[in-house]
């Protein structure tokens, strides 16, 4: 057999078994027939770095496979589409099955509580059961057909290469390498087992005959390395493909499917949400066609909290540790020119991915995201001094690849934004060594980049020049976007500065330019100013609210310390409107987060319901369109914001509880400060909470509206210590 190349492992089982399917649990999407379409119907699996989609055929299974460093594109310095490449499809797995009858009783699901997906039939009176993970501890991903009589299982399985390299087949084994136009080298193998019956190598296919069970291994793997200094490249995957496969292929099914649960639920059950129960007739019906019900009748707690658990799933799914972070379709993409290049967009997409991560209990799924931006600094300042001249630090276009390369028109405040999530990271957790090893030299950097990029104005204000509010109007000095940004940013370094309790000249500077900042303005209609000019329209329907960046995700405007530039706020927001181009995938979770910040619990869950309404597909994932995650990723964490707020120094319960879930209870979400939060309510009004402590701390509690605490606001709690609270 020929050598392949690649550093990425996917690996798929694929066998035939017995074992009865479970009734569909609340955490499930399911439906009565196999997926034709690969955008709107298909359903993910992934572990971080590998992915795929499964269509549920019963004649034909197609697995459509991803990995996450399969990526055209070089370093790109002059920025522009030109160079800057795209990620690209790994290819499928073709399951082609003999038996041409109709199938009965079909099902297939996904469970979110296992990520595990499952499909069943009965096809002349036979019962047929497939079952499909991505296991992150083995790196592979698995799939299992059985059946309850015995010789049911005769087809062919084909590795098609997204790139036509060929196919060669060794036995059992399927091999494809090749290698991108950047020379990124990559490399896919399948495996197949079987019992009761052959196995045969058939040209560039396996045949399988009369077979018991069927499985299926497939691994694969990039050189692609996250490092700058090694120009992006490592070591030929080869090694780590055929290993991670041979590693997968001796292991006992049960092994790997126990494996892969309780890593998985290690993150998944941290967090549990209940909201309302769904009646049971509604609550019976497929996915698909319960979402069409809801946009008749809203009335659907569980379908809403399906979607809150699903862009954990998601999230899990698409980034964990060590990979590379999720993008605008998180980890999976079905073609070599996805829309807008599947890249990471810097004005919203990219950071909505990642709003859930520590609040739902997420914290390592972060990760991805910090790492690149720490590997991407050296050619980040090399980019964006040959743009702004000699400035120290470095920020970004609005879209990059994985490689440094910049993509479409300048962001100037990219980087300070990418800046809020290192140093949320270590607000969640306070983790004093992340914070000086990492968090804190990023944020220096890009502030001393403020520093040099500000202009002065006569009267000593300070603006970002040339700025522009995304995705319109005009181009200018203090853009309101950028202002409220660069004051985030300010305002992290400075408190990263004063944990740290070092460089205190330095901090005096910084404190002296945040304070300098010109700051957000009320317009002569009652609004947030978009810009510096008293311009804004109230018409206008446009889909961005890059200037409430300062209420969500940032903590400049609060109802309580700001009041009216919140009701600024909220007259801006009222005034976007909810048609037209304002209906998109990523709007409504913003807005939901922006109206749960200004206490508005039944606007908050209107935006829900906006999302379930125009921009959901029936698979449940972010429609823009076309399909993009960030919609299914922020709207997790509008929900964290709708039920326990920690922005402004004080632990705030139920800020926007909404009349929809009169009754319910939230377990495992987090706080700042290192705590997580339990908390119940009935009738829309908390009657018990619990605060548990990660690390030690100071922290203020505040009820919900027209609620007391019994018992002190203010408490101190040490790692791992308890705190009950009760209400009157």
């Amino acid at each position: 057999m020929t050598k392949t190349v690649p550093l990425l492992i996917t690996t798929i089982i694929l066998a035939a078994t017995s074992l009865a399917l479970a009734e569909p649990a609340p955490l499930t999407l399911w439906y009565d027939s196999p997926a034709q379409d690969w955008q709107s119907q298909a359903l993910p699996i992934g572990n971080g770095r590998l992915g795929a989609m499964v269509f549920g055929g019963v004649d034909e299974e197609r697995i459509q496979l991803n990995v996450d460093s399969l990526w055209t594109g070089d370093e790109n310095v002059s920025g522009g589409y030109g160079t800057m490449g795209a990620y690209q499809t790994l290819g499928d797995v073709s399951i082609e099955l003999e038996g041409k009858s109709a199938a009965e009783e079909y099902r297939r699901q996904l469970d979110l509580s296992r990520a595990i997906h499952r499909v069943r039939y009965t096809k002349d009176g036979v019962k047929f059961t497939r079952e499909m993970f991505c296991s992150h501890p083995d790196q592979v991903v698995v799939a299992r057909l059985t059946a309850d009589r015995p010789k049911q299982y005769s087809g062919t399985i084909r590795l098609k290469d997204g790139h036509q390299a060929a196919t060669e087949s060794d036995g059992s084994r399927l091999v494809v390498a090749g290698a991108l136009s950047n020379g990124l080298r990559y490399e896919t193998q399948l495996h197949v087992a079987a019992s009761g019956g052959t196995v045969v190598a058939d040209g560039d296919a396996i045949r399988f005959v009369q077979c018991d069970e069927v499985t299926i291994v497939v691994a694969a793997g990039t050189d692609y390395v996250m490092d700058y200094q090694k120009q992006w490249r490592g070591e030929d995957p080869h090694r780590q493909v055929a290993a991670q496969l041979a590693a997968a292929v001796k292991e006992d099914y049960a092994e790997l499917l126990r494996r892969h649960v309780e890593d998985y639920r290690s993150l998944f059950d941290r967090v549990a949400l209940d909201v309302g129960q769904t009646p049971a007739q509604r609550a019976e019906l497929p996915t698909n066609r319960r979402l069409e019900a809801y946009r008749e009748d809203p009335a659907d707690p569980d379908l809403e909290e399906t979607l809150f658990q699903y862009g954990r799933y998601l999230l899990i799914g698409s980034s964990r540790p060590g990979c590379l972070p999720a993008n605008l379709q998180g980890l999976w993409n079905n073609s070599n020119q996805p829309p807008w290049n599947s890249d990471y967009h810097t004005n919203i997409n990219v950071q909505m991915n990642y709003w859930p991560a520590e609040p739902a209990n997420l914290a390592e799924c972060h990760e991805p995201l910090i790492g690149l931006i720490d590997a991407f600094r050296e050619p980040s300042r090399q980019a964006t001094r040959a743009a702004f001249g000699e400035v120290r630090g470095f920020t970004f276009r609005t879209s990059h690849n994985i490689y440094g390369g910049h993509g479409w028109k300048w962001n100037t405040p990219a980087s300070a934004w990418y800046c809020q999530h290192v140093w949320e990271h270590y607000a969640f957790g306070r983790d004093k060594q992340y914070l000086r090893d990492t968090a804190y030299p990023i944020l220096k950097e890009v502030a001393q980049f403020w520093e040099d990029h500000l202009k002065e104005l006569p009267d000593g204000t300070l603006v970002a020049p040339n700025g522009w509010s995304p995705e319109h109007g005009p181009e200018e000095d203090g853009v309101s976007y950028d202002q409220q940004i660069v004051w985030d940013l300010f305002a992290n370094y400075l408190e990263a500065a004063e944990v740290l309790d070092i460089d205190r000249p330095y901090r005096d500077r910084v404190a002296d330019l945040r304070r300098r900042l010109l700051g957000p303005k009320i317009g002569k209609w009652g609004q947030l100013q978009e810009w510096v000019e008293d311009r804004d329209d109230p018409n206008d329907r446009h889909r961005h609210t890059s200037h409430l960046f300062a209420v969500y995700p940032g903590r400049q405007i609060s109802v309580a310390q700001t009041p009216e530039l919140a009701q600024a706020a909220e007259v801006s927001l009222k005034a976007r409107g909810e048609t037209g181009d304002s209906r998109r995938s990523w709007t409504w979770p913003w807005r939901c987060g922006i109206w749960a910040r200004l206490q508005n619990g039944e606007m908050a869950h209107h935006m829900i319901e906006g999302l379930l309404t125009y921009n959901i597909l029936p698979n449940l994932l972010g429609n823009h369109p076309p399909l993009q995650l960030d919609g299914s990723f922020g709207i997790t964490a509008g929900i964290c914001e709708m039920l326990v707020q920690s922005h402004a120094g004080e632990i705030h319960l139920l800020p926007a509880l909404p009349k929809a879930w009169p009754n319910g209870s939230a377990q495992g979400l987090r706080a700042r400060g290192g705590l997580e939060v339990e908390i119940t309510w009935k009738d829309g009004r908390a009657t018990s909470a619990k605060l548990k402590a990660t690390v030690a701390g100071r922290h203020k509690i505040r009820p919900p509206k027209d609620q007391q605490i019994v018992g002190p606001e203010v408490i101190e709690l040490e790692a791992g210590n308890v705190h009950e609270i009760r209400f009157k």
